[in-house]
């Protein structure tokens, strides 16, 4: 929370200092706010499920970020800092997200399922790489979902400021992948999140459990969750039942999700730690991106007190 000597200095300071972590996560409203910053990002997913399957999971959700932070950095003049098969493939590798085989099978999946072209024609492992135009317009509707939870849990006017610059976003974007590249609580989040960023949609398997979830039910031992048939979620997912069966039932097995009654005949729940573990991560990419629009837009107001 900002303490009233913290809000003189900000006030004295018009650069708006970014909300962290921990701002962020004790703020009371919290769920709400993310609650419906889940649901944007699904219906992202319900719009284009084959673009947002490069949010698949967390190792391809963090490679599409290298790639397009290598793509807004680059330099037409600079061939060292060209998006390019070979220079991704090295990225990726050194900052431990994938094997190079894995990154070398993600662009060319990208390059197939036209995500990603190439600049020129010629040498894949030379010639230049870039997003197509869709690509860039869902990601950037991932960064308005984010902008706009930021607002609500300050007041900000983050959205309104990014909406009259929205080519901002090939600046803003580099600094969001350094930021989730860097930080322990998104690459290594505890167990349960852990066991579903593995899993194919496993952030949409996260945010769809938590965004059924009624606000007024986030204190219980057992919350309840809007889920009852694990065939219809995973029909709707385009997953293997048996694979999320299974991964829910590891879940199960870790006390974080249960059956308020008959196992896939009654509504699901998830436990308060892994609900605490979901909105750790969340809180984290939020302070991340906020610290990203700070770099980017440094003349702002000085953030009102968290209530």
């Amino acid at each position: 929370m900002v303490t009233s000597s913290g809000l003189r200095r900000l006030t004295r300071n018009t650069r708006r200092m970014a909300l962290n972590l921990e701002d962020i996560a004790g703020h009371p409203a919290l769920h709400r706010y993310v609650q419906a910053q889940s649901l944007a990002l699904i219906r992202i997913y319900e719009e284009s499920p084959r673009l947002a399957s490069i949010f698949a999971t967390q190792q391809r959700w963090l490679m599409g970020h290298v790639g397009l932070a290598m793509h807004f950095r680059r330099d037409p003049h600079d061939r060292g800092k060209e998006l390019t098969v070979s220079r991704f493939i090295e990225v990726v590798h050194q900052h431990a997200v994938a094997s190079r085989n894995t990154a070398d099978a993600f662009i060319k999946e990208m390059l197939h399922y036209h995500i990603a072209e190439y600049v020129s024609g010629g040498d894949g492992r030379t010639h230049p790489l870039q997003p197509t135009a869709a690509t860039v317009q869902t990601f950037t509707g991932w960064v308005l979902a984010h902008l706009r939870t930021l607002d609500q849990l300050d007041g900000g006017d983050r959205l309104a400021r990014f909406l009259e610059r929205p080519e901002m976003v090939a600046r803003l974007q580099p600094l969001v992948a350094d930021g989730l590249l860097s930080s322990k609580p998104v690459r290594e989040p505890n167990q349960t999140f852990s066991l579903f960023i593995w899993l194919n949609n496993g952030g949409i398997v996260m945010d769809w459990l938590m965004s059924g979830i009624d606000p007024d039910h986030a204190g219980l031992d057992r919350i309840p969750t809007s889920v009852v048939s694990i065939g219809d979620f995973a029909r709707w997912l385009k997953l293997s039942r048996t694979h999320l069966a299974r991964k829910l039932r590891a879940a199960e097995n870790l006390g974080s999700i249960g059956w308020l009654g008959l196992r896939g005949h009654s509504v699901m729940w998830v436990s308060s730690t892994f609900f605490q573990e979901y909105m750790t991560v969340q809180a984290a990419k939020l302070a991340i991106v906020d610290a990203a629009f700070n770099a980017c837009f440094p003349q702002s107001e000085a953030r009102r007190p968290l209530p």
